[in-house]
């Protein structure tokens, strides 16, 4: 950890997607530094089982939402930051992988990439908007997005354009927050050793995984990669970066 044990005491972040991978790995990661975590998941049991995980110096709580539903999550978010006193921040790691070609690619494969990133971002948004929400002194609201939103991939076009709405919708977001002193961001991360990435791997043929692996400079990143960036945006030493695209991806966009 790359972080002072108390670097993040005394603050309280949401963390989306925290029943798994870089969303689990940035709660446990936040904890460990001190902070307070409000773990959001659709999984009830998963989620709980990552607040079991976290450092118990700081009081911790599960929000279990439907991410589809953007009203929703913009109420669940609101209601739920007001009623903790205010949030520091906003860790949006949810989200699906798709892989399929455009020509089988339907409505309801549409539907729901874009509601496990895109339509609970805009939920999140839209409650960070309220008074209170984040607290006075402003915040940070992190979004996970993709490589793939930069570059071309045969099969991951819808998956490719939810990720490219996420970067678009974080520049826009930057305005519209900077004078409440909110910063926002997104990190576009390349393949990460993540359950994601493992049923992804399993749906593709060897020869196409070691042709994505060749594409790393860096070769695979670990949830880890993504965390130390994360927890960067997320702290004070971030207090003069916003509407930016952090790429955290071991040079696969390069290529």
């Amino acid at each position: 950890m790359i972080f002072d044990s108390q670097a993040f005491a005394g603050k309280k972040y949401l963390v989306t997607g925290a029943s798994s991978g870089i969303g689990k790995a940035t709660a446990i990661g936040l904890a460990a530094c001190g902070a307070s975590i409000i773990a959001m998941g659709r999984d009830e049991v998963r989620t709980r089982e990552t607040i079991a995980l976290l450092a118990p110096s700081a009081d911790h709580q599960v929000m279990i939402a439907d991410f589809a539903d953007a009203d929703a999550v913009a109420t669940v978010v609101k209601d739920t930051a007001l009623q903790a006193g205010g949030i520091d921040g906003v860790f949006h790691g949810a989200g699906l992988e798709l892989n399929l070609a455009i020509k089988m690619t339907k409505r309801a494969n549409i539907d729901k990439i874009f509601a496990a990133s895109v339509f609970s971002a805009f939920g999140i948004a839209r409650a960070l908007s309220f008074r209170g929400v984040i607290r006075d002194e402003g915040g940070s609201f992190v979004l996970m997005s993709s490589a793939a939103g930069l570059r071309g991939q045969t099969g991951m076009t819808a998956y490719s354009s939810s990720k490219a709405a996420i970067d678009g919708m974080v520049r826009s977001l930057a305005v519209e927050f900077a004078p409440r002193r909110i910063r926002v961001n997104s990190i576009a991360s390349g393949g990460v050793t993540t359950e994601m990435h493992e049923r992804m791997s399993k749906a593709l043929p060897d020869s196409a995984m070691e042709n994505y692996e060749s594409k790393h400079l860096l070769g695979f990143g670990s949830p880890d990669d993504i965390v130390s960036a994360a927890m960067f945006l997320l702290s004070s030493g971030s207090t003069w970066i916003t509407g930016s695209t952090m790429v955290v991806d071991g040079g696969y966009s390069v290529r």
